[in-house]
């Protein structure tokens, strides 16, 4: 076996997956987590919970493969792009399709493992939703929201899980990760607007045009509100709401960092989001273990 050509081929395929990067998991992780806490009264089942982080970083990996596929064409033309694997060429398309397969079918088989029949079911959907966000550049003006459903799917699936239903509070927390999605990737689309524009390639960035900064801020504004008023309804405390001003000082911080439209900045508002998601999940991990109260 030619192990120095198998390291490299691994090495492609770390980089078609972006392990290297790990911040989609991470910006899909977090709203996952926050339903986990949630839909437990903040005592997840273990057992769910690696499932679901597991979940995580196979479907992130396979999103990531089926979008490098659907944008191969795409990708060449775009600097931050072109020398992807599958756009270089130095993974095939076939390779490509394969892999996505694999890491589909790896995830599905957690799922079964969990033996939950709910949660079985709506697999499937999640699977559409990840395979099929990419395509939806073509003709939807905000495809962001496409991807803040897809992103937040694991939301819903979560409280399945743990309850064997998905209550309302499900969609409502899913509705704020779709508007928090809109933000962040706005914002990560303002960094190639330029190219997107040459390719034709529809964006939330090109769509909202000259509002781009007013809307980031507007669909912030959003999550935070939704997830205030979640809060409310769930009698959580002030750690949660600690958690949700910490967030909001990030989102401000943000503004100052967008608003000039520089690419870099633009590009370093997106990856901060990380530290939204996580001081939001720290705000209701810390609010259950301090208070010792159970809202089941």
């Amino acid at each position: 076996m030619n192990w120095p050509a198998l390291k490299e081929k691994l090495d492609l395929y770390e980089k078609l997956m972006r392990l290297d990067k790990p911040i989609g998991i991470l910006l899909l992780l977090w709203p996952t987590l926050w339903a986990l806490w949630l839909s437990a009264d903040g005592h997840p089942d273990w057992m769910v919970l690696w499932v679901f982080v597991l979940g995580t970083v196979l479907m992130r990996s396979a999103g990531c493969v089926i979008n490098d596929y659907a944008d191969r064409d795409f990708d060449k033309h775009v600097e931050r792009t072109k020398e992807r694997p599958l756009t270089a060429g130095r993974v095939s398309t076939k390779e490509a399709l394969w892999l996505f397969a694999s890491l589909a079918l790896v995830s599905f088989a957690l799922v079964l493992a969990l033996g939950k029949p709910l949660v079985i079911w709506m697999s499937v959907p999640a699977l559409f939703l990840a395979a099929s966000y990419p395509f939806t550049k073509r003709f939807l003006a905000i495809p962001q929201a496409y991807l803040g459903i897809a992103f937040g799917f694991g939301i819903p699936m979560g409280y399945a899980a743990h309850l064997g239903e998905v209550p309302a509070e499900a969609w409502w927390l899913l509705l704020a990760n779709v508007f928090w999605a809109v933000a962040y990737d706005t914002e990560y689309a303002m960094v190639d607007r330029d190219d997107d524009l040459k390719i034709g390639i529809k964006t939330s960035a090109i769509t909202f045009g000259r509002f781009d900064v007013a809307a980031v801020m507007a669909c912030y504004a959003v999550t935070l509100g939704i997830l205030a008023w979640l809060g409310f309804g769930l009698r959580l405390g002030w750690i949660y709401d600690a958690g949700l001003v910490a967030a909001a000082a990030i989102f401000v911080q943000h503004y100052f960092w967008i608003r000039g439209r520089e690419r870099m900045p633009c590009f370093k508002a997106f990856l901060h989001n990380n530290y939204a998601g996580l001081v939001i999940f720290l705000g209701i991990a810390l609010d259950f273990l301090v208070s010792g109260r159970s809202f089941g």
